[in-house]
């Protein structure tokens, strides 16, 4: 009903569904069509959970050819993500490979988003980034375009209850690794520091109740609520080096992106504890631990009791594929960190983690 609502009072018509087929299969994408009297009349399911390139270009083609006003991304953060750029590629005649990762600058004309996210994790309605694979080139990195910015957001708790357990608690760290990151990131500011420590709160509070009773209503909603709030606390400051390592181990290793972020969130807590003049420290005792440390142990107790990984050892990982975990770590968010990581940080990290179950 709000999709109709909201498409009549933006004088839009024929409006592209973007979701996974699994909404489509439960019948919950022809619910909310149907809902939307007509508004929208196109659906876009072929899209993988770290999208290609050429699947946000498959999308645009689709908009194009039914001439759509408007995109409405229904799931997660893939969802959003192809739904964000092709919002914006399909009014031209580019490729979204154009400016993945190329340094262009991506056209600020865009269609109306309306964003309904179906998991507590990345935020996504509320950001302006799209994160797109090119299995072509073996590369994985956002796209940042003011375009991204959805136009309006239904956050809708009632839509997470059918996640899985470990979709749950994956999303869950994302929403963890953001707010922390947010925080530390060399970019902070007083706003985003404010939010990053309320999201982190509820994650430690409410994500092992939303991954034990996925129909606990305060646990959903809390973590919807972590979900926006961690969001908008990493959007402008940005992420830093859990997400850079996230990206060969989703990329090569087939980790979940939530998953692989809050693998190594511990380890760069504890090298990251005394940045900032203090400000690391701070954080964490103002979200209730005595400090870093004990902030760190949290999150590895966490990831033990929502069944998250806590290292590679089951990998056999060799020394060439830690050399390359090594190599491509060394991504543009890395760099945010407020600590200079190193080959040799890198490294010793790696070495550790696949040594550890």
């Amino acid at each position: 009903m709000e999709i109709k609502d909201i498409a009549e009072a933006m004088g839009l018509h024929d409006g592209i569904m973007v979701t996974p087929k699994f909404f489509v299969d439960s019948g919950e994408a022809q619910r909310l069509i149907d809902a939307s009297d007509g508004a929208v009349s196109t659906v876009f399911t072929d899209f993988s959970p770290n999208p290609d390139v050429t699947e946000v270009d498959a999308c645009a083609e689709i908009i194009r050819k039914n001439h759509c006003e408007f995109v409405v991304a229904m799931g997660g953060g893939s969802a959003m993500d192809v739904s964000k750029a092709a919002a914006s590629i399909c009014l031209t005649d580019d490729s979204i490979a154009d400016y993945h990762g190329t340094g262009k600058a991506m056209p600020q004309k865009h269609l109306p988003i309306i964003a309904l996210p179906t998991t507590a994790g990345t935020g996504s309605e509320v950001t302006c980034v799209s994160v797109l694979t090119n299995r072509k080139l073996g590369k994985k990195a956002p796209i940042v375009s003011d375009g991204f910015f959805p136009s309006v957001a239904i956050v809708d708790p009632e839509l997470t209850y059918s996640v899985p357990p470990k979709i749950t608690a994956s999303t869950g760290m994302d929403v963890l690794s953001q707010a922390i990151e947010g925080f530390w990131s060399k970019g902070h500011q007083p706003i985003c520091d404010s939010c990053a420590a309320h999201a982190a709160k509820l994650v430690f509070k409410y994500l092992p109740i939303a991954v034990a009773e996925p129909h606990n209503e305060e646990a959903r909603e809390k973590m919807c609520e972590a979900s926006v709030i961690a969001g908008l606390a990493f959007t402008l400051p940005k992420t830093t080096s859990s997400h850079a390592c996230s990206f060969p181990l989703t990329n090569i290793h087939g980790i979940p992106h939530g998953e692989a972020c809050g693998l190594t969130l511990d380890y760069f807590a504890r090298i990251n504890k005394d940045a900032q003049h203090g400000r690391v420290q701070e954080f964490a005792r103002g979200i209730g631990f005595k400090d870093v440390d004990a902030m760190a142990d949290a999150i590895h107790d966490l990831k033990v009791r929502i069944g998250m990984r806590t290292g590679l050892k089951d990998l056999n990982l060799t020394e060439e594929q830690i050399a390359d975990l090594v190599r491509i770590s060394r991504h543009p968010n890395l760099y945010n960190n407020p600590v200079e990581i190193t080959d040799d940080m890198l490294d010793t990290m790696y070495h550790y983690l696949a040594s550890t179950d």
